[in-house]
């Protein structure tokens, strides 16, 4: 054999007596066959099999099977985002002529396809309000084929009766889907209530140091993992083993990290709402958010992320407070290690009820550091818009 083909041909290596607690990244385009036959017959091997790395390796199936068996489904599909989880759902259980049901207060993007990229292609899309619980019956007819969820939803933090959504929609045929980013199945499994569909940002909890991009898809059906996979397949839609891999790393320090935030959260949500600065905490744990007692029978635990609404201030003191935080990092996205905080619009896009709250508006996420350094910054920015009241919040 010349060196020219010993360069790409690699020897058999023994690998008795190796075992790593790491699972290995595998990265591969091509998949061999050991013979022709095998070849040939590749398409019989099913979703499970390996045909082509676009479509698998085991890295990405050990992913699959960790999500899968935490939230007690049948199966997982990964994809690249949180957004192309909910939206690849869509893609697959919708045809021209039917209707999907969002609420009022689903991420923002959701919308936007609904109105950009379904409708104009045949597909409707209502608009319920959260908390309608078991009266959305009343909104699901022969069109309506798939019902969203999003509890808590973004940044308004709604926390919906899923079970009773569920149960509304079964009655009359129709699936329903999840987009359960903010509990992670840790604190919620959507499946156990009977939703078909638990849909993640990996890149949020699971991920966990703000260096990744990955979504995930549930299900408790392997009819719906056909669907599902078929459309991926279509457009040619797969992921990174290696984002895959540091997603299974994140997995391994979830629950740590969200028992520590959750409870930190918790903490900062009631002491932020005696300060004079603010008008209301939006924070599933607390009585005054919406749903709180869906929160209370169904999940009883939190996660990191929640929203307070600021009484009115001018804009140039909120932008200064912000811009002088020193531990909190201004920025999107949620769910790593450094704690972050980004200002909101509350209720620009709500189309149902018209949001109540006119002052300014806070995404807070909890990270890793010390809470007395955060709450400290937090302190700063209050007493800079209680001005001129400048005691700080015991």
């Amino acid at each position: 054999m010349h060196d020219t083909t010993r360069c790409v041909h690699h020897p058999a290596v023994n690998e008795e007596g190796y075992a790593s607690l790491t699972v290995p990244t595998h990265r591969a385009s091509t998949i061999v066959y050991p013979d022709a036959a095998s070849f040939f017959a590749r398409r019989h091997r099913g979703f499970d099999g390996y045909t082509y790395g676009l479509h698998g390796t085991p890295t990405t199936r050990t992913l699959e099977a960790q999500l899968t068996a935490l939230h007690g489904g049948v199966r997982t599909v990964l994809v690249p985002s949180g957004q192309a989880a909910v939206t690849i759902v869509m893609l697959s259980v919708l045809l021209p002529g039917d209707k999907v049901l969002i609420p009022d207060q689903v991420y923002q993007p959701v919308r936007s396809f609904c109105e950009e990229y379904l409708t104009p292609r045949g597909i409707d899309y209502g608009v319920y309000d959260p908390l309608i619980g078991a009266g959305i019956a009343a909104l699901i007819d022969d069109r309506v084929k798939l019902v969203w969820v999003e509890s808590p939803g973004s940044n308004t933090m709604e926390v919906q009766d899923v079970p009773a959504i569920v149960k509304a929609a079964k009655a009359k045929g129709v699936l329903v889907g999840c987009d359960n980013t903010w509990a992670t199945p840790l604190i919620f499994k959507p499946l156990a209530h009977g939703a078909d569909f638990a849909c993640e940002a990996l890149t949020k909890y699971v991920g966990g140091h703000s260096d990744l991009l990955l979504g995930s898809v549930t299900v408790a059906d392997l009819g719906l993992r056909e669907k599902l996979k078929e459309t991926l397949r279509g457009f040619g839609v797969g992921v990174s083993p290696d984002e895959c891999q540091l997603a299974l790393r994140g997995l391994e320090t979830l629950a740590l990290r969200l028992a520590h935030m959750g409870k930190v959260s918790e903490d900062f949500a009631r002491r932020l709402a005696r300060s004079p600065a603010v008008e209301t905490v939006l924070h599933p744990a607390l009585p005054s958010c919406p749903g709180h007692e869906f929160w209370q029978r169904d999940m009883g635990r939190s996660s990191g992320v929640f929203s307070v609404v600021l009484k009115p201030a001018p804009h140039a003191l909120f932008e200064a407070a912000l811009s002088a935080l020193k531990v909190f990092a201004i920025g999107a996205s949620w769910g790593g290690t450094r704690s972050l905080i980004a200002p909101l619009a509350l209720g620009g896009e709500r189309t149902v009820n018209l949001w109540p709250h006119p002052g300014p508006a806070l995404r807070i996420s909890i990270g890793l550091e010390d809470p007395d350094d955060l709450w400290n910054d937090l302190d700063t920015l209050l007493v800079a818009l209680e001005r001129p009241a400048a005691a700080k919040v015991a």
